[in-house]
């Protein structure tokens, strides 16, 4: 018998499908997405209780941890926003 002769050995037949889809990304057809919502009484999906720590970008619940986005982190920009001042007033915060 020769090597590689036996019948465990098969010839690798895979398909190479493409991952990424041609159609975009739509996020109303994701389903259910839990988010803190602002002026409203947010039950926990946890546990669902109602106290929450609130943050800039999440709201976690008070009991259980559960941390969840802020509806209205999605509106503001991902990136920093840099401000930069021009002119001659000096900074004055040491001045005596």
């Amino acid at each position: 018998m020769k090597p590689n002769d036996s019948s465990l050995v098969q010839a690798d037949m895979r398909r190479n499908d493409m991952l990424s889809s041609v159609t975009p990304f739509d996020p109303a057809r994701r389903g259910y997405h839990a988010v803190y919502r602002e002026n409203e009484i947010n039950r926990c999906p946890g546990c669902g209780r109602t106290h929450w720590l609130v943050g800039r970008t999440l709201a976690e619940c008070g009991f259980c941890s559960t941390a969840l986005p802020l509806s209205e982190s999605f509106r503001q920009p991902a990136s920093a926003v840099f401000i930069s001042r021009s002119g001659g007033q000096p900074n004055q915060a040491f001045a005596a």
